[in-house]
């Protein structure tokens, strides 16, 4: 496919786009790289397209974006030291062929050391061909509570000693870091919280044993998101449901939306209980993957970071064991799952991948959406929901051989006019 200026109006047509919380069956207008109301073109510029594709009928819905990620193909982002750039580089690229047009990269407790090496090295960046946009550093840990630190090294868990002090100390550079999760009923909890949210921080709870009310009270000072909503925390009671009461919870601020995280894998949350989220707080869920280094990779056993780890059936697992290590499942796989176990629509189903990650970056204005005046940031699905191509800035980035084989339908066509 050629490259084109970008100056330049394309016109997709003969396809189904998601705008706002509808398939709807209409043209979709481009021009450098963004979404435009066809309308001035018409009636005020009277100007035609120099280049249209048919779309013939395939789903067109926003870019997938993914809040938390901690590797593939090989690379982990906490423990790719040497070269973070390519690290970071080389998992951009090929999220594309999985619709994801952007992510957080997300890094989980380690060594102080760690942090101040790899953060600077992480920087926002824009998507193109050579992948994924980058919209900030999402640090799980260290402040998480060693009751629930699941596959985090303890000897590396901090606690806030010198209040946000500890939080310069560890993480050394915060300038590229969108996302903290932490534990809040660790002591001077909240005061970090409404410190993180000064300096535009977004803040998550997780790997906690608190209950519903240090949810509630973080929520309160500032907390707008629940990292992996079932894991690493404390189970549901009906006299304490912990921090997935924050679902249903009446003691949060008028209007306050908490957003959470779901790994909808098949492995990590249980249909039901992936059921019991969506119909109890829709609006709020977001679909991650939580990916580890083994995404992507072939079957067998690979060497990765300090675990020799064993693609099986779609499932990673220490070598030799039947121990899981970690979610494989990328985030097209994750949307085709979540609608068939929580029985919900196409469009739900998408909006948990694009429009909800995007508002809870309160980026909702330029990505997750189809809107006028967005970034033409787009997956091409079949009626499956399987990925045939996928385009940022109204460029395609991705097209996928298999899936244009067996969805014979579709063919792009550039035609210059």
């Amino acid at each position: 496919m050629p490259e084109l200026n970008k100056s330049q109006l394309k016109q997709f047509y003969n396809c189904r786009i998601l705008r706002r919380g509808k398939i709807l069956t209409e043209d979709l207008w481009v021009r450098n790289g963004r979404i435009i109301d066809p309308e001035k073109i018409f009636y005020d510029e009277k100007v035609e397209p120099s280049y249209k594709v048919n779309c013939c009928g395939a789903i067109i819905s926003p870019g997938f974006i993914d809040i938390q990620i901690n590797g593939g193909f090989g690379i982990d982002f906490s423990y790719n030291t040497d070269n973070v750039e390519n690290g970071i580089n080389t998992v951009a690229k090929e999220l594309l062929s999985y619709g994801v047009t952007s992510f957080c990269p997300t890094l989980v407790t380690s060594p102080v050391e760690t942090y101040h090496k790899v953060l600077p090295k992480i920087k926002k960046q824009q998507g193109g061909r050579h992948g994924a946009a980058v919209l900030g550093v999402h640090v799980e840990g260290p402040f998480i509570n060693p009751l629930k630190k699941g596959a985090h090294p303890e000897k590396c868990i901090k606690k806030f000693e010198n209040g946000f002090q500890s939080v310069l100390d560890v993480y050394g550079c915060l300038d590229n870091i969108c996302y903290v999760t932490l534990a809040p009923e660790i002591d001077r909890a909240l005061e970090v919280i409404k410190e993180l949210r000064r300096k535009n921080i977004k803040i998550s709870v997780g790997h906690s044993a608190g209950d519903l009310k240090y949810g509630e009270q973080a929520v309160k000072n500032g907390a707008t998101f629940i990292t992996h909503l079932f894991n690493a925390m404390l189970p549901f009671h009906h006299r304490d449901p912990g921090l997935v009461g924050l679902l249903a919870s009446d003691q949060l601020p008028s209007g306050k939306l908490v957003y959470y995280g779901i790994i909808a894998d098949g492995v990590h949350t249980h249909p039901a209980a992936l059921r019991i989220a969506h119909r109890t707080h829709p609006k709020g869920l977001i679909l991650v993957t939580d990916a580890i280094s083994a995404l992507g990779l072939e079957e067998g056993i690979h060497q990765l970071g300090l675990f020799n780890i064993e693609v099986r059936g779609g499932k990673a697992y220490i070598a030799g064991t039947d121990t899981l290590c970690g979610s494989i499942a990328d985030m097209s796989e994750c949307v085709r799952f979540f609608k068939r176990a929580a029985g919900c629509s196409v469009v739900e189903a998408l909006e948990a991948a694009t429009l909800h990650p995007a508002q809870a970056l309160e980026i909702e204005s330029d990505k997750g959406v189809l809107n006028f005046g967005a970034e033409a940031d787009l997956v091409f699905l079949n009626d499956d929901l399987h990925v045939i191509s996928t385009w940022i800035a109204g460029e395609c980035v991705y097209e996928c051989s298999r899936n244009k084989r067996s969805f014979t339908r579709y063919t792009v066509l550039w035609t210059s006019i």
